[in-house]
């Protein structure tokens, strides 16, 4: 082959025609493709940037899609996709009806296993690999591709601990470069520093104890040498580990240089690598950012004020209380379980617990919620980013089941802020001291008011509010997809037909204003951006059924299905809880 050697790849069968002398120009060239196409599509970038050199080696060594591999998390799984059969529709990355930007089973016979949240590939892979034991088929390799950050996280031990009294064909490759989406953190990051750095000695090896055929620390980057112990490990047998170190962004100086910043940069000149301003000064905070600048003036005033987040900093703007007060602010890593027990043990020292976990990833923690925060009542203070649809990343991290998974555990308040002033203010009024532990869920993105930083206000818990009065039905919305009624009933023509009611708090509801709303309206619309099924407007049919109302309740919601990629505005359209939609709902009336 001539010219660009990428161009003639459609699948790692004519990756294979290639020479090994070759596959530097690929990279190259794979690497210059991701960045060209992510500049003006936006997406995860440093991630994939940093295995490229890796992602080549491991198709071309082994038989894929026979051979089966597993990335874990699958952020870094953008060469994969190219060069197994999605390259021509690659800008379609994460936007709606396009590819995923993740790992999914339903899009390649490639992806073995859909990876969206992190330390599950060496579970996946080890259960692939017993079962091809199984089968009798003993010759299949089972890689799973696993970064130092993903490591560290329990699920990820559980696996390894497995694995190691098995005899099971399990090669995991540890994709150590000290950070996730912001740097690595705890012991773990420390032992492996001193692995790298040749200060361990060979004995002490902790993979090595766990009967794992450990080798490494290579360089992730070098391609002579990753095929040549790749080759090495393809004809061993039984759990092998692999260590090499990669660096996050390789081959674009502002991704090296600036990693947090790069993981998922936006929109960027190829070129220069400088990311495309956006004029915000005059555009509403962000929700996280509300959060976070909130937090440390309560801190301020409150040293009993702990801020926790399992390695979101960045993204919860937990960061803020970390830059302000560093020893009470804690990056626990990617340790959803432990953040919230840990956040339980400091609430029975009287301590003031802000717990800050993206609603998708407190899934993850959910039998912590139960048994070691609400079944013994401490008042830990849940902020749950990410509430409701998030966009591009899809199917694994929308916040939509959080409502409906919180709602039956008792002693569990939950609220949901119509706007960035509210959130400001319950998050003021949880530190005054409340009985109950208290999720309080908000979304990605912006809020409504540029001037949000006002006087601190006491929010009454369990109150409902009126916004608006209308004569026939009551519109009873939660959380911030109130701004939809709101903006929906100012463009109808007969708006005076609706009263519309926020719910900021869906446990315990508002009972006395209910009773009042199914008295004087003559139907019901309840809107929520989470789960119809056990979700807000479940609790307020509940509540008719339980008091012998007959009125009719249409409930808007996201519907029974996983809700894939595409923009906020387009998904909300999918489930009608847009704008437009509910206006061509109350039109109708």
């Amino acid at each position: 082959m001539k010219g660009n050697l990428l161009d003639n790849i459609n699948d790692p069968k004519q990756l294979r025609t290639l020479r090994p002398e070759q596959l530097p120009q690929l990279a190259a060239e794979l690497r210059r493709f991701i960045i060209d196409v992510v500049s003006v599509k936006e997406g995860h970038l440093g991630a994939s940037l940093g295995v490229v050199e890796l992602t080549i080696a491991l198709h071309y060594i082994f038989n894929t899609p026979d051979d089966q591999l597993v990335w874990d998390v699958g952020h870094q799984a953008y060469g994969h996709k190219i060069l197994t059969g999605r390259k021509d529709n690659f800008d379609t990355n994460r936007q709606l009806g396009g590819i995923s930007g993740f790992p999914n089973r339903r899009e390649s016979e490639y992806d073995t296993f859909g990876t969206g949240h992190s330390s599950t590939s060496i579970s996946a892979a080890l259960g692939m690999a017993i079962a091809s034991q199984l089968k009798g088929d003993t010759n299949k390799n089972h890689i799973a591709v696993i970064g130092d950050a993903s490591i560290a996280s329990g699920m990820a031990f559980e696996g390894l601990n497995h694995a190691g009294v098995t005899d099971a064909n399990l090669l995991v490759i540890l994709n150590d470069n000290a950070i996730g989406i912001d740097p690595s953190v705890g012991a773990l990051k420390h032992y492996l520093t001193q692995v790298k750095e040749g200060k361990n000695p060979p004995q002490n090896n902790m993979i090595k104890s766990l009967n794992f055929d450990y080798s490494g620390p290579i360089d992730g980057h070098d391609l002579p040498t990753l095929l040549k112990e790749l080759e090495r490990l393809k004809n061993k047998k039984g759990p092998r580990f692999l260590h090499i170190i990669t660096t996050k962004g390789k081959g674009l100086r502002q991704a090296e240089e600036d990693q947090v910043k790069y993981h998922a940069p936006g929109k960027f000149d190829k070129i220069t690598g400088e990311v495309l301003a956006i004029a915000d000064e005059n555009l509403p905070p962000k929700y996280q950012d509300v959060f976070g600048i909130t937090l440390v003036e309560l801190a301020k005033k409150n040293n009993k004020i702990i801020g926790i987040t399992p390695a979101m900093p960045s993204g919860s703007s937990m960061k803020f209380m970390m830059e302000a007060f560093p020893k009470r602010a804690l990056d626990v890593g990617i340790a959803e379980q432990h953040a919230v027990t840990l956040a339980a043990g400091m609430a029975t020292q009287g301590m003031v617990v802000y717990c800050n976990i993206y609603s998708t990833f407190l899934q993850r923690a959910y039998d912590q919620v139960i048994h070691d925060v609400a079944l013994q009542n401490l008042p830990v203070i849940f902020c749950l980013d990410r509430g409701g649809l998030v966009g591009e990343d899809g199917a694994t991290h929308h916040g939509v089941f959080d409502i409906a998974y919180l709602n039956c555990i008792p002693n569990l308040i939950i609220y949901a802020p119509l706007n960035e002033i509210a959130l400001r203010n319950i998050l003021y009024t949880a530190q005054l001291g409340l009985k109950h532990p208290i999720a309080i869920r908000y979304p990605r993105g912006r809020g409504e008011n540029t001037n949000w930083r006002k006087p601190f206000e006491v929010i009454e818990i369990g109150k409902a509010q009126q916004l608006s009065t209308g004569s026939k039905v009551a519109v009873l919305s939660t959380g911030t997809i109130g701004n939809n009624v709101i903006k929906a009933l100012t463009q109808i023509d007969n708006a005076d037909l609706f009263s519309h009611y926020d719910f900021a708090f869906i446990k315990p509801l508002d009972e006395v204003l209910l009773h009042e709303i199914f008295t004087k309206h003559k139907e019901i619309i309840t809107i929520e951006d989470g789960t119809v099924i056990g979700g807000f407007g479940g609790s307020i049919s509940a509540f008719a059924t339980k008091h012998n109302y007959i009125l009719k309740i249409n409930t808007l919601g996201i519907p029974d299905t996983f809700i894939e990629h595409g923009t906020v505005i387009q998904l909300q359209h999918y489930c009608g809880i847009d704008v437009n939609s509910l206006k061509d709902i109350f039109s109708g009336y």
